[in-house]
């Protein structure tokens, strides 16, 4: 009997199906050993040697590995066919190897294959090879750089920038682009320009319009007609001419098909024509890989759907053209197949591209074993592949000058359009942009050279040049692979993990950075400008491939990159947070203290009016406060919201309410660090309430603040123990309170209006559900899992999860409780367990930090240490990768 070893159980149980029962197929559960989250994990003094660990779940999945393969013939590693596959394969060969007894002389094989279908499998097996060195090196490589970088940066920022959570080496490249891009929008200054429009009729009566492109013979591009004087000069010219055609130009064009899918541009076209987020598309595409139930049998419907490679695979080809011509003809079907090469910085070549398994199975077929989000998903896959082997489409484009003549003047215009003569490809396959031009899409009516034409009338347009827009999910991986920064593994993640830490937010589907984003940006680039800059970032990947060839030795570049890096870090050591916020206080100006009225300094703070405003830090991040700090007590928030404009500019001061009636104090609106909250009268700590979610400021007036202002509320005495229960506003929203046991209310306006027996009811609820913990409800019951016990979707608190035993892991945002699969939970799980066995690292400053890696060996690496739970753990650019 044969060991087959692959990454998810969906494919182990697919694959011995194929195979036989000579074989036994086990899955890896993605990554079986990591990097353990904390200091000395990678020792470069010690010639970056590494200290792997594998969490508990994992180990006992090695021991069955390593029980099956002590009674096997032969092992084969058969995980992914990319850079983390090999690495998967490798780490469960030096865990089998470290075991006594297990491999002894049995052969150890290697095969990949690029889609799960038998004949895909079967082929595979008949060419095994050794595991790839080269592609292991450059897998260690890439994990020593991010983990170096994140694990060194992230404590410097800790220090210097308190509230910063984590910076990584492609993570922190990604936000400048976010960052840099919103500072383009707010110095952008719009610019007026005119556009002229003419109405004409032909002899034959048929309309079309023209657009001026010159005036005396000078040309008038887009922007050239600055403003409304010039504009109607041009267009009484216009009006006053007589206009005649001066020539009529028709020439063929060629419209070439797009190439298949790679990762990127498949996360593009899925966000632009059916509204996917990328990790959803990623999510999608991974089941259809991994594969459906076809007629009783599961079957993969696409090939890996990580690469960045266009190429469709010689056999495929064939297939691929038959159909073309069965479905549509022959006139459809180009003398020779097309070939392909990507654009891409860096990409590797070698990859397949994105395509159905079998162009046979036609979407429609398809349709009744796909739900409508993998329907959709496979359609525009197997249309992109199909157009892209088709025939080009044929185009008449036709160019109509036409000359205005009154007396000395002249004005000339253009009409242009296009005609399809031959459809070709676009009959199957049109591609999405994200700015639409459809000027040349206009079919014009018969004209000749000379001809005469009316005119029916003439409109000058005032516009204003627009900023550029906010990068959607879709742009900006397209830009990064643009630069070579990242790899199609590690887009989503990455993207995942600016959310995570809340660095940006995404909002209509635009990523628009945080403050917290900007502080960090500024940062990086100003006090570690080459380590985020986009060539450098590109260069290092460029290297990672080149040691992928074979062609550099992967510790040579962890050596050059480290000596430059760790002598750069030393040099903060005597960086002072106070010369940082001085530096981000410049930097960040335009966006922290924006003007607001023109010779007024923005600095000056709006409460003392001797006071200069600046960046603070505290313990939950920066805020802007006042130099007179005590005396005077003015903060404000540091951010942007959704529309670009700064909520700094809502508090020009605080805003006058009223008078409390009671105690004659002035109630004002204001907004700190925390968000706004109103405030009565001014004293040292004076009573305050924030604003509930839902709450427009402009709404609150004096009668409002004065109710926030009187919680917490009495309702009454409890009718067991006479103790009085309370109604308040909380960090979570409304409650009641008695006795330590607090009951969520349903809405603001509850904590006024909830009476005794209700806020009794609702207590008592809460005590019999445990103490304040809501039965869990079951969604869905998934199975049982491979190591036993049930698994099962439920809703919580704070939403739905997979539930397997103790662990609870919560579904993805963009995953809805329905769509869950027993694989897809089990992979939930694992991550779960893997995440949770981890330990959370030692904060250390950076020489303590150098020392110990002088001093402890591989073996020290692992002691816990006790001040490990004293910080947050600092991330490594693990989170940039993706680990299945």
């Amino acid at each position: 009997m044969d060991v087959v070893i692959v990454e998810s159980p969906a494919k182990a149980k697919t694959i011995n199906k194929y195979l036989g029962s000579n074989y036994k197929v086990l899955a890896s559960y993605g990554h079986v050993r990591d990097l353990p989250s904390k200091d000395g994990s990678v020792l470069p003094d010690d010639d970056f040697a590494m200290t792997w660990e594998a969490d508990a779940k994992s180990k006992k999945r090695l021991s069955e590995i390593a029980d099956a393969v002590k009674q096997s013939d032969r092992l084969i590693l058969a995980t992914d066919p990319d850079r983390e596959g090999e690495a998967i394969s490798w780490h469960v060969l030096q865990v089998l190897k470290n075991r006594r007894g297990v491999l002894k002389d049995k052969p150890v094989q290697r095969v990949v294959f690029n889609a799960i279908t038998k004949e895909s499998i079967l082929e595979a097996m008949k060419h095994p090879r050794d595991i790839d060195t080269p592609l292991v090196d450059a897998y260690l490589a890439r994990r020593a750089l991010d983990y170096l970088v994140g694990f060194t940066l992230s404590p410097v920022l800790w220090r210097k920038l308190p509230g910063a959570r984590s910076a990584g080496r492609v993570q922190s490249v990604a936000l400048r682009l976010v960052c840099q891009r919103e500072e383009e929008i707010e110095q952008f200054v719009p610019q007026e320009y005119w556009s002229i429009v003419a109405d004409l009729q032909t002899a034959g009566n048929a309309d079309f319009q023209a657009r001026l492109v010159a005036v005396d013979g000078k040309k008038k591009g887009r922007l050239d007609i600055p403003n409304g004087t010039e504009a109607a000069d041009i267009k009484g010219l216009i009006e006053a001419a007589d206009l005649r055609i001066r020539s009529v130009e028709a020439k063929p064009v060629r419209r070439n098909p797009f190439a298949p899918f790679t990762t990127s541009t498949l996360q593009q076209e899925a966000s632009r024509k059916l509204g996917f987020a990328a990790a959803r598309t990623m999510q999608i595409a991974q089941k259809l890989y991994e594969g459906v139930s076809v007629g009783g049998e599961t079957t993969g419907l696409i090939t890996y759907m990580r690469t960045d490679g266009v190429q469709i695979a010689p056999e495929a080809i064939g297939p691929i053209r038959a159909e073309i011509e069965k479905e549509f003809g022959k006139q459809y079907l180009p003398d020779k197949p097309r070939i392909y090469s990507t654009k891409a910085k860096n990409a590797q070549e070698a990859h397949e591209a994105i395509r159905p398994t079998d162009v046979v199975r036609h979407p429609k077929q398809m349709a009744q074993y796909l739900d409508e989000e993998q329907l959709k998903l496979y359609t525009l896959i197997w249309r992109r592949t199909m157009a892209s082997q088709m025939e080009s489409a044929q185009m008449e484009r036709t160019t109509v000058d036409i000359v205005a003549r009154s007396g000395s003047r002249s004005a000339d215009l253009r009409a242009t359009g296009s005609v399809v003569r031959f459809d070709g490809f676009l009959t199957l396959y049109t591609e999405s942009k994200d700015d639409e031009d459809d000027e040349e899409s206009n079919r014009l009516p018969p004209m000749s050279e000379g001809e005469a034409l009316a005119q029916k009338a003439v409109t000058a347009t005032q516009h204003h040049t627009e900023p550029p827009p906010r990068f959607t999910e879709a742009t900006l991986i397209k830009r990064m692979e643009e630069l070579g920064i990242g790899r199609p593994s590690t887009y989503t993640a990455t993207l995942s993990v600016l959310g995570d830490r809340g660095y940006v937010v995404l909002d209509k589907k635009r990523l628009i950075p945080e403050a917290k984003g900007r502080l960090v940006t500024g940062f990086l680039s100003n006090f570690f400008e080459r380590y985020v800059q986009y060539d450098f970032t590109a260069s290092l990947e460029e290297k990672l491939d080149q040691i992928s060839a074979g062609e550099l030795e992967w510790k040579d570049v962890l050596r050059d990159f480290w000596k430059d890096f760790s002598s750069h870090v030393d040099g903060t050591k005597e960086l002072r947070v106070s010369q940082v916020l001085d530096t981000l206080n410049e930097v960040l100006a335009a966006y922290a203290f924006p003007p607001k009225e023109e010779g007024k300094d923005p600095r000056a703070c709006p409460a003392c009016e001797t006071g200069q405003l600046s960046l603070k830090t505290s313990r939950y991040g920066a805020f802007i406060g006042c130099s007179n700090y005590p005396e005077c007590g003015y903060t404000r928030q540091l951010t942007a919201d959704g529309n670009g404009d700064n909520q700094g500019n809502a508090d020009a001061g605080p805003k006058g309410l009223g008078t409390d009636p009671e105690t004659g104090l002035e109630v004002s609106l204001r907004t700190g660090r925390f968000g706004p909250y109103v405030q009565l009268g001014d004293e040292k700590k004076p009573p305050r309430s924030s604003i509930p979610k839902g709450w427009e400021l402009d709404s609150i007036d004096l009668e409002k603040a004065l109710k926030l202002l009187s919680l917490p509320r009495e309702v009454g005495p409890h009718p067991e123990d006479g103790k009085m229960i309370s109604a308040g506003l909380g960090r979570y929203g409304p409650f009641v309170l008695h006795e330590g046991t607090y009951a969520n209310l349903p809405g603001v306006e509850d904590i006024f209006t909830v009476g005794l027996n209700h806020a009794v009811s609702l207590l008592a609820e809460k005590r019999a559900n445990g103490g304040g913990r809501r039965t869990a409800q079951v969604l869905k019951d998934l199975g049982e899992h491979p190591d036993g016990g049930a698994i099962a979707v439920k809703s919580g608190r704070y939403g739905p999860y997979v539930n397997h035993g103790k662990i609870n892991a919560t579904l993805p945002k963009d995953l809805k409780p329905e769509d869950v699969t027993l694989e897809k939970a089990l992979e939930l799980i694992a991550e779960k367990a893997e995440k949770s066995g981890k330990k959370k690292p030692a904060a250390k400053k950076p020489a303590a930090k150098k020392t110990t890696a002088k001093k402890t060996t591989a073996k020290k690496t692992t002691a816990k240490k006790p001040a490990a739970k004293k910080k947050p753990a600092a991330k490594s650019e693990s989170e940039d990768t993706d680990e299945s």
